[in-house]
């Protein structure tokens, strides 16, 4: 953990409070807070739950480089990203990114950034359960540059 960024992959559930105290500081004049959560559907299927599979070491540089990236890009900003591991129902929460910053509009840039880069780079893998019983592993982004036209900009690199 570095001073202003926190990564973590747990199977643990994930905490908004834990993520906002973390962010928190005397200078954070705002803080930004994407709750990603399991849907209870997906492309016309009857969705019951997600399991999600995570390389820890592989997963925590990503976020960490993320996050980096993110401090360097919105500067005075501080970062929470937690990724849950293991199966969840439909509600759980499967990511929290909190970010805090002296004012508003980084923190929505920089929580943005961080949530699209996650979706392209962290290797983490998503197994749907259905109403039928079934089960599919969903295909993700294979390659940083198969998505990079569906990409969101910073806004700060042109």
């Amino acid at each position: 953990m570095m001073e202003n960024i926190c990564v973590q992959i747990t199977d643990k559930p994930l905490n908004i409070e834990t993520a906002c105290d973390f962010v928190d500081n005397g200078g954070a004049g705002a803080t930004n807070l994407f709750v990603g959560r399991v849907r209870n559907n997906h492309e016309g299927n009857d969705v019951t739950g997600i399991t999600y599979d995570i390389h820890d070491n592989l997963a925590k540089k990503a976020l960490s480089d993320i996050c980096t990236e993110a401090e360097g890009l919105w500067p005075e900003t501080r970062y929470y990203v937690a990724h849950y591991k293991g199966e969840l129902p439909v509600g759980g929460i499967s990511v929290i990114i909190a970010v805090s910053a002296p004012h508003r509009a980084e923190t929505f840039e920089a929580c943005r950034y961080v949530i699209e880069e996650l979706k392209l780079r962290a290797p983490v893998w998503k197994q749907e359960h259905y109403t039928d019983g079934k089960s599919d592993w969903l295909p993700g982004h294979s390659l940083k540059e198969d998505a990079a036209a569906d990409s969101i900009c910073c806004g700060k690199c042109s």
